[in-house]
């Protein structure tokens, strides 16, 4: 009961889609992509060409005939790192203020804003 619970609640993410991630664990070690989604429930994304998984679908119909779907399956947030692609160097986040007084994100290795 205690882990339904916990299902439902929502993490902050570092990441949001749209953005340019590059992955630092697993089998996709070193590979970038965009973000497509955020499952902020899992804590997990969704990048554009990473974690492929490959799906045989039966057909439908009798006329129909059976496929081999390949789609990205969802990867840890904690996997992946925010990625510079004018300095090609993946980087933390840090989040301060512009100067409008609004929060936003920041890369810590070159300064540069996201958001």
């Amino acid at each position: 009961m205690a882990q339904s619970a916990k299902a439902k609640e929502r993490h902050k993410m570092h990441v949001k889609s749209g953005d340019t991630v590059q992955i630092i664990a697993g089998r996709d070690k070193g590979k970038v992509g965009e973000v497509l989604t955020v499952l902020t429930k899992t804590s997990q994304v969704l990048v554009k060409g990473v974690n492929i998984r490959t799906r045989h679908v039966k057909p439908q119909r009798d006329e129909e005939s059976g496929q081999i779907v390949t789609e990205e399956a969802p990867i840890h947030s904690s996997n992946v790192m925010l990625y510079s692609e004018k300095q090609k160097v993946a980087s933390r986040v840090a989040y301060t203020f512009s100067e409008d007084g609004r929060k936003v994100r920041m890369l810590k290795k070159t300064g540069e804003v996201i958001d």
